[in-house]
Order: structure tokens, then sequence, then C-alpha cells
């Protein structure tokens, strides 16, 4: 009976469908767009390491009354706190040091601007996600002698070699150092986070080679600890013990403060979310206003149809049918209609989502559990769009509505 009510008055009903659809491209758009985004910004942060801890001069957190000019004069994490962090520390896996500076990286006529010279110890492809694409990574024996090699990433790679792959076993410049390239790490795509690691357009180095060509001693060259901890180890706990070993390190007395700040990487990632959902729900208020009025059009051309069908009712009626029949077949055909004006403003959200993957720097997903919240909220909106009209058809007197032209 729905599919013959669309077919009989196609405009009529088009137009009572018409709220049901923008509604659900608003709700599903905004719930897929900020899904997607989450998602994206939260693979970020694992991509910093998962349980991770960074021993930084600088705290994180930021903010409108960010005290800068207690930090700027702390010292800086240096590559000799790493060993001592290793030897006393029972709850961490794994630990490292990481500095960068951004160089012109050569290879004959070739050249690409501002390349991430990244140095590490051992531990940094431990705590860091990084897929290597040709070639291999470091071994321990380049990180432990300081040699001169180099994985470079694919962005760098292509420009320089015309192809990832002809890199391998090349020989590349930067501050007139000449370094051989070892491996090429696969494509990463762009971050969402500034101050990410961008793998793409970077040189990792051993932090022993590095130290021979920039002061690593300064207070102005940067670089940070990373600690990992085991696995199911909580990160307070790691926090906890660090700050121990760390005030140990650097002998401060009971009553100084930290010279050194513990960021917790988890804590970014509770933050992102307890944002995502705040500016879900508002999205969600925004959007549902749109399915109210949907709402409304259904339930109008339901009342339509139970006017147009009163007749068919009565004589239903005084064949024997009950009213819990009626009511549910008016019920059923409200829904259909609300599923069918979903389902179109699925389908137009669906190719809204491809074209805009394309254009933006991550990819909108509409997910199933996304798919089914549409057509629930479809269903929903349908019965309490037909529960009255279907309820006026189902308390109908037979004779009444018999006679009714």
């Amino acid at each position: 009976m729905a599919v013959q009510e669309l077919r009989v008055n196609k405009l009529r009903t088009s137009l009572s469908l018409f709220g049901i659809t923008i509604g659900i491209i608003c709700i599903i758009s905004v719930k897929a767009t900020i899904d997607s985004l989450e998602g994206k910004i939260q693979s970020d942060i694992k991509a910093l390491g998962s349980n991770t801890i960074y021993i930084d001069k600088w705290d994180y957190g930021g903010g409108p009354d960010y005290p800068w000019w207690k930090y700027i004069s702390r010292p800086k994490p240096q590559f000799n706190e790493i060993e001592a962090i290793k030897s006393r520390s029972t709850l961490a896996a794994a630990a490292c040091y990481f500095q960068s500076t951004n160089e012109k990286v050569k290879y004959v006529d070739a050249e690409v601007e501002n390349v991430g010279i990244y140095c590490a110890t051992e531990d940094f492809n431990k705590i860091q996600t990084i897929k290597i694409g040709e070639g291999r990574y470091l071994s321990e024996a380049e990180f432990s002698r300081g040699v001169p090699a180099a994985v470079v990433g694919y962005e760098v790679a292509t420009l320089l070699f015309g192809k990832a792959e002809k890199a391998i076993g090349k020989t590349i410049m930067f501050h007139n150092r000449v370094v051989a390239v070892v491996g090429v790490v696969e494509k990463q795509g762009s971050t969402m986070l500034g101050d990410g690691f961008d793998y793409d357009n970077a040189l990792i180095i051993p932090y022993r080679y590095y130290a021979s060509i920039y002061d690593t001693r300064s207070d102005w060259s940067g670089g940070f600890i990373m600690v990992q901890g085991k696995p199911n180890v909580d990160s307070k706990l790691l926090i906890s013990e660090l700050r121990g070993i760390m005030r140990q390190i650097r002998r401060l007395s009971p009553t100084s403060e930290d010279n050194f700040s513990l960021n917790d990487i988890n804590l970014f990632s509770d933050q992102v979310s307890g944002l995502f959902a705040t500016v879900n729900m508002g999205g969600a208020f925004i959007s549902g206003i749109s399915l109210i009025v949907g709402m409304f059009g259904v339930a109008n051309i339901m009342f339509v149809t139970v006017r147009e069908r009163t007749s068919q009712i009565g004589l239903k009626k005084a064949i024997g049918a009950k009213r819990s029949v009626i009511l549910l077949e008016f019920l059923m055909e409200s829904a259909f209609l609300c599923i069918i004006g979903g389902a179109i403003g699925l389908f137009i959200v669906w190719l809204g989502a491809l074209a805009a993957s394309a254009a933006m720097p991550f990819s909108i997903v509409i997910s199933g559990g996304t798919m089914f919240l549409a057509f629930s909220i479809c269903l929903v909106i349908g019965v309490i769009a037909g529960i009255i009209p279907a309820s006026v058809a189902a308390k109908m007197d037979p004779v009444v509505a018999i006679r009714t032209k």
C-alpha cells in the first residue's frame, strides 16, 4: 500500500518524504564526518605511541594561561638520561631519545626543501609505528656506531629518485654530509596533528651520527624522551615511577619543584573522545530539527491516507479485521515511507562522502553502525508519525466508515 501510495500520489508523497530525506542527510553526514575525523585524529595520536609518556621540558597541555616563562628555563632532556631510565624502571618496555631539525636534502641535481631530519635511538621503532616499504630499518650496529645511514620518507624518495624503490643503496646529502639510504618508509599520508611525525617528508638517522653534526646538548636544540610502558601497565603508575627516576637523575631535593614534564599520550586520546562526543550531541540536536519537520510531513500524509481509505477501513472491520490489524497496517505503511526517505538520504550522503573524501585529508566512512542508526531513526520517526492517524483508523465505526464518501 505504501508503494501504491508513492505511485498514485508521487508529488504529494515526495514532498512529505523530503523532510525525512533532508533530516537523514543532515544527521548522517554530520555523524559520518565527525566519526571519520575523530578516527583519523585518534589514529594519529596512536601513531605517537600507545601507552607512552613523553618526557620534555614543555608541558603539552597548553591553554590561555600557559606559563611558558616557567618551562623555557628548564633543562631539556639529555641522551645520557635514557640509560638511567632503562636501568631503573621496572614498568617501562622501551625508551628512546628523539631530536629533529629541518634541512635541504639533495641527490645529484634533485633537491627537496624543509625535510625533517629525525635522529633517534635504538627503541624508536618499538614505540613508533614505522612501516618499511622498501629496504630495511636501521640496525642495532648502525645505531650504536653512529653510521651515516638513513631511512627516508616516501615523498622524499619519490621527489629525489622518481620511484621509492630506486632510493635503496643511493647516497644523499644534507648539511654538507652524505648518508646512505638503507630503507624507505611506506607512504603514511597526511596527519591531523600539527606537531606529529611526518614520516613521508623525513630522514631517520642514528642519534650518534646526528650528534656529530649538530649540538644536541644545547637547551635550544629541542629533543625529548619517549618511554613506553609494558603491556597492561597503567600510565599513571608509569608516570609516578618516571617522576621518581627523573628526580633522582637530576638530583632534585624533596622540596624542589620538578624541572621536567611527563606528558601522557593517553590523556590526549581521552580529551579528543570527550570533545567529539559533545560535538556529536550538538550536531544530532541541530539535525533532529529537520527530522521533526519531516515527521510532521509524514503524519500529514498519513491523515490524508486514512481519510481517503475510510470506506476500505469500514469494509475490513465489517468482515472481521481487528483494531490491532488496522493499527499495524498504517504504522507499517508510515514506517516504510520513512525508511524510503531515509534510504534516499543515505544514498545522497554516500555520494557526498565519496566526493568529499577525494578533497579532504581523510576518508569519510559511513560505518555499519551509522547505517543501522539511520534506519532505526527512520523506523522510530515512522511509528511516531503514524501512531495518531493509525489510532484514528483503528477506532472507526465500520458502519459509519462504509457510508463515508
